[in-house]
Formats: structure tokens, C-alpha cells, sequence
């Protein structure tokens, strides 16, 4: 579904209670038969070669389709990042659902618990579902709203081997470029190593066309982007919103964000936040979706991906 909406509460998406999904999915063949037909609509194909010359195995044995083409046996995990899980395609299908309505996130915990599986098992699922948003985004068009935010413990709080003592503020934490476009309603998101002028006008070169709308606030990186229309609030004189200029379509974002940060997750460390940030500005973009979309959309996302436990420890 394409175009923006202004019912509250987004009231045209159409949801699944929790009832429904267990009458879509009661067992793990009826899972299984719908991510077969989310991923093969036209008929299913070989997962490595692409052939249409396949051959479903009676006994399921040793996988549920053989490719006359390539000769080689898959299943509908086979090259998605579901390939040699252990979990059932119910408990996928179930963590799917919880992934895409957790509109603050889902934590390992919870489904470690709502799936009776271990909390190590949950971690790495979340992570691969996580993946399921990583494709790229076309460049916005604008007007686009652009702003920064830190995350990561306060200073006070950290083990005093762990303090910087290096100052106040954003010390110690880490900082995550953001932008909105207005025009679609969507957000994109990266961990940036700093705030320096280079970094934050490659964030945009690299997600914004040239001649757009660019609205931020006045830090000093975001001056003399010849590329673009600029202008920029004065937070540091209490000046929010000047017309059409303001940020805080962005920070809304950041707010929905922070509230997952501190209500949900408790803590993301810097070597996953990429992960978490991918996460929300997934869902974010998706939320216009019927839940059912919202599904099937990361059902495709998993094809071609793999993400493997000792790839997260390494």
C-alpha cells in the first residue's frame, strides 16, 4: 500500500490478534506451507539455480524438493537466513509476527519465553530477523528533516575502569545520523564514527537527491551543502520551528526510538547497534502495511541473506 495516511493510529491497517495467528499457523506444515508460498508465488523454483524443473520428494527426504536442473535438494529455507536453523517454521512464523507488531522492538527475553526456546537461540533470531530489513532504500526526494542522536550508558553509571573521564554529554556513547523525508513519511538511519562535516554530508549525499529540501538544526557540520537547499533552526536560542523549517518530524523518530532503547532493550551495544537501528527503521517504514504485508515483506527480506551465530560472537 502505497501513500499517506492520517487516520489515528494508523486505523486503516488491517492486524492479526493473536487468535488468527494461531489458526493460520497451528501446525509447523501449515508454516511451512506459507513461507513456500510467499516466497515461490508463481510455483516453487530451485532455491539454487532458479529452475522451474523441480520435484517434490514424497518421503521429504533428503529435503522436501530435488532440481532435475542442478540435481541438488532444498527446501524453503535453503538460501534464506533461515538455512540451518533447527527451529520450526511455526516458532518463525510466530517470531515474524512478534517482530513486525512489537512496535518498540521485541526483546530475546520475550521470545525466549512465548517460544520455549533458549535465550541464546531467541538472541540469534532476533538478530536474523533483524537482517530481513537490510536492503537499501531509493534516495528521498525531500524535504528531508536531518538530526543526530546518542546512545549508550551514562557515564555516572559505568564500572570506573569503564569511564572516559573525558566530559559530559554525549561522552562515551554513540551517535546515529537520522533523517525523514517528508514527502514519504519514511526515515534512514546509520551509526556515524563522529560528527565531523565529511561524515554528515556523505550521510546525505549518499540518501538525498541533489537539489532537495534539507532542514536541520545549527550545528556547525551541516553548513555550506552547496548541493542542496538548506536551512536550519536555532535550538540554541529556543527557535524550533521557523515556517516550514524544523526538525521535528526526525525526533518524533528518535523518541519512538529511545523509548525501545530504554523500555525494551535496556542496553545496545556498539557492535550491534547497526542491527537495532536497521530494525526500527524497517518496521518504521513498513507500519502503512497490513500486518499480513508487513509479514510477507520480511519473508522476502530473508532470501540471499545468511547470519550465522559465530559471525555475531566473532
Amino acid at each position: 500500500m502505497e501513500g499517506t495516511y492520517k487516520a489515528p493510529g494508523q486505523a486503516h491497517r488491517h492486524g492479526i490478534s493473536l487468535i488468527e495467528l494461531m489458526e493460520m499457523f497451528p501446525d509447523n506444515r501449515r508454516a511451512e506451507d506459507w513461507f513456500t508460498a510467499v516466497r515461490w508465488p508463481e510455483g516453487v523454483r530451485c532455491a539454487h539455480c532458479g529452475s522451474d524443473r523441480v520435484n517434490e520428494r514424497k518421503n521429504r527426504r533428503p529435503m522436501p524438493y530435488h532440481c532435475a536442473a542442478c540435481r541438488k535438494y532444498f527446501s524453503v529455507r535453503t538460501n534464506t537466513l533461515m538455512q540451518s536453523s533447527k527451529l520450526s517454521y511455526q516458532k518463525w512464523a510466530i517470531a515474524i509476527y512478534l517482530a513486525s507488531t512489537g512496535i518498540k522492538g521485541t526483546s530475546s527475553m520475550k521470545l525466549h519465553r512465548d517460544l520455549r526456546i533458549t535465550q541464546k537461540s531467541a538472541w540469534h533470531l532476533a538478530h536474523r530477523i533483524r537482517e530481513t530489513w537490510a536492503d537499501a532504500q531509493p534516495p528521498f526526494e525531500g524535504p528531508v528533516e536531518v538530526d543526530e542522536a546518542f546512545f549508550g550508558g551514562l557515564e555516572k553509571n559505568k564500572h570506573r575502569n569503564k569511564r572516559l573521564h573525558a566530559g559530559r554529554g554525549p561522552v562515551g556513547k554513540v551517535a546515529v545520523a537520522g533523517m525523514k523525508d517528508r514527502k514519504t513519511g519514511k526515515v534512514s538511519m546509520k551509526v556515524i564514527p563522529n560528527r565531523k562535516r565529511s561524515t554528515l554530508h556523505g550521510f546525505i549525499a549518499r540518501r538525498v537527491k541533489p537539489g532537495a529540501e534539507v532542514y536541520t538544526d545549527e550545528h556547525p557540520s551541516y553548513t555550506r551543502m552547496e548541493r542542496y537547499r538548506h536551512e536550519a533552526v536555532e535550538h540554541g536560542v529556543s527557535e524550533f520551528v521557523r515556517g516550514k523549517v524544523h526538525t521535528n518530524g526526525v525526533e518524533n523518530a528518535w523518541s519512538l526510538l529511545k523509548r525501545a532503547y530504554h523500555g525494551t532493550y535496556h542496553k545496545m551495544s556498539p557492535k550491534h547497534l547497526h542491527r537495532y537501528i536497521m530494525e526500527f527503521e524497517g518496521r518504521y517504514n513498513d507500519r502503512q502495511l497490513h500486518t499480513i504485508e508487513q509479514m510477507e515483506r520480511m519473508v522476502r527480506g530473508m532470501i540471499g541473506k545468511r547470519l550465522q551465530y559465530r559471525e555475531l560472537v566473532a
